[in-house]
């Protein structure tokens, strides 16, 4: 099987599902089709790069280098095995399940297709406490980031339309080959991965400020 989109997601805020109550958007579900664009800086513009999907905290969740949300069934199948349960498309949080595709091998910079659309993969889902909550499972976020397969952040280039049987082409790709999961390595105490990201200057500015104070503040 190629690549291609298997499932797209929306999710609605609900209170009660985040850790300590809060209103999250987490729970999303299968859509006919969604409509993606660029939804602008982070704290100040639109939220979620998809049409209809609640970003709640503007602060540390969306905008342009958040936009839309890719986790292979793959590694829901993964999980669902690992923690005896069925998990459904969507739920990750993620606004694509794709199938054929490895998202967490994907190099950060690269460019897929999608449909009518432009996608560029812009670094690793880095788990939170309302994401812990959600899932329910004792050391939820340990265990997810020592897997280290954690989905993949999109950009949006080409906005437009994506629907479920969409083929992914990856149309452009870096040749300094650090991948989704290096980073998500490097945001959690691998200082050698933190080293090869940070000198690499694949991240947008304030990711970028930001792990270079956590892993100085290690070294120290």
């Amino acid at each position: 099987m190629g690549a291609r989109v298997r499932s797209v997601n929306i999710g609605h805020g609900r209170d009660g599902i985040g850790s300590r109550g809060r209103v999250t958007g987490i729970d999303k579900r299968p859509v006919p089709s969604i409509e993606v664009r660029d939804p602008g800086p982070k704290r100040a513009g639109a939220g979620s790069g998809v049409v209809g999907d609640d970003v709640m905290n503007h602060k540390d969740h969306g905008g342009t280098r958040q936009a839309v949300y890719a986790v292979a069934r793959e590694e829901l199948d993964h999980w669902a095995a690992a923690i005896g349960r069925p998990l459904p498309d969507g739920a990750f949080g993620e606004n694509l399940t794709t199938e054929g595709l490895d998202p967490d091998g994907a190099v950060v910079g690269e460019r897929w297709q999608v449909g009518e659309t432009v996608l560029e993969v812009c670094g690793p889902r880095v788990p939170c406490a309302n994401f812990a909550a959600w899932m329910g499972e004792k050391g939820w976020v340990r265990r997810f980031v020592e897997h280290g397969r954690p989905g993949a952040y999109l950009a949006v280039l080409t906005p437009g339309t994506i629907r479920p049987g969409d083929v992914v082409t990856v149309i452009e790709r870096p040749a300094h080959g650090i991948t989704v999961s290096t980073v998500l390595a490097g945001w959690f105490g691998d200082e050698d991965a933190a080293r090869t990201v940070l000198d690499a200057g694949v991240l947008g500015e304030d990711d970028h400020a930001e792990l270079a104070k956590a892993t100085s503040r290690e070294r120290v």
